[in-house]
């Protein structure tokens, strides 16, 4: 999220709709074992649409001078360490002149290091020359695209003898964090990899919005075959991706037996962790004046429950 690229998470997803064909959606909910299968190359088709990225095989360090981009750190010693691929907002790293920075991927990345993990940020926009994706997709580069960069990055750090291969966990934020509820889903997460799933998955201030077809049930990024523990951070304030539309949705998945958690800052806006954002207004989608506020407090106690719900839920993969 950059103050050039205004945020419209409900365009974004009504394009993505109008990118796809109806019945893509209409098989993906289908039952039966041809469907399926057709549902599933829908999901591929989609990624494909833009080329596979180039993930570091070598270990960056942070610096004075350091700036967000596609690395990956790693704490001091042999490990194996647990992983955390981190994926940005729909501003991404930085704007098209670089006059803006996305500092809280880089910020979160430090936290996973000295929380014990091996950190890697991956950038779905900047090598394929995507300036925003807050209206739309952009150079092929969608949700599927998205999910599979994610998946991509789990199976890229399984190479690594530093990396515990059991304990592969996704952060996603905003655009990513939309992400983070979809691969959580089996559908998804079968889809678009190589088998390579994540452990566990956190999703911080998504958009939860439904997609409807003129015909065939609606597209969902929070689906009942959720099989992976998934946990949702949300903001009261927040009226771009208003948690009002997620909570409902993920109560019925923890209704069915999902293992979904979820929490909401009554006093977070949208961004809540942006410090370099602190104050950025707009108008969003609804005509609503949308102020972002940084909060230390609110950052610091989503850094905990993070890395307390990831402990929890790979806890069995040590």
């Amino acid at each position: 999220m950059v103050p050039k690229s205004k945020p419209n998470s409900f365009i974004f997803l009504f394009q993505l709709w109008k990118s796809l064909p109806l019945i893509s959606f209409m098989v993906l909910y289908s039952h039966g074992g041809v469907a399926q299968v057709n549902g599933s190359q829908r999901l591929r088709n989609a990624a494909s649409l833009a080329q596979d990225l180039q993930y570091p095989d070598k270990l960056s360090e942070f610096g004075f001078f350091s700036s967000p981009s596609m690395a990956m750190y790693k704490p001091a010693g042999n490990g194996p360490f647990p992983a955390l691929v981190l994926q940005h907002q729909c501003g991404g790293l930085r704007n098209a002149t670089g006059s803006w920075q996305n500092q809280s991927m880089l910020e979160w990345a430090k936290t996973a290091v000295q929380r014990g993990y091996v950190a890697l940020i991956i950038d779905s926009m900047g090598p394929r020359g995507v300036d925003s994706l807050c209206f739309s997709p952009k150079g092929g580069v969608n949700f599927m695209r998205g999910a599979r960069d994610a998946l991509m990055a789990a199976a890229h750090l399984k190479k690594f003898d530093f990396v515990d291969k059991e304990r592969i966990a996704h952060a996603g934020y905003s655009w990513g964090a939309m992400l983070s509820m979809a691969l959580s889903g089996k559908t998804w997460g079968e889809a678009l990899g190589d088998g390579t799933r994540f452990a566990a998955a956190v999703s911080f201030y998504p958009g939860c919005f439904s997609i409807r077809p003129q015909s065939g049930p609606a597209y969902e990024l929070i689906n009942p075959d959720i099989d992976k523990p998934l946990l949702v951070l949300m903001g009261g304030l927040d009226v771009e991706t208003p948690p009002s539309e997620c909570v409902p949705k993920l109560d019925a998945v923890k209704s069915a037996g999902g293992q979904v958690q979820w929490h909401v800052y009554p006093e977070a806006t949208h961004c809540w962790d942006c410090k370099n954002l602190n104050n950025y207004s707009k108008s969003d989608w609804r005509g609503n004046s949308v102020t972002y506020v940084y909060s230390s407090k609110i950052t610091q106690d989503s850094e905990q429950r993070m890395f307390e719900f990831l402990e929890a839920a790979m806890k069995t993969s040590k």
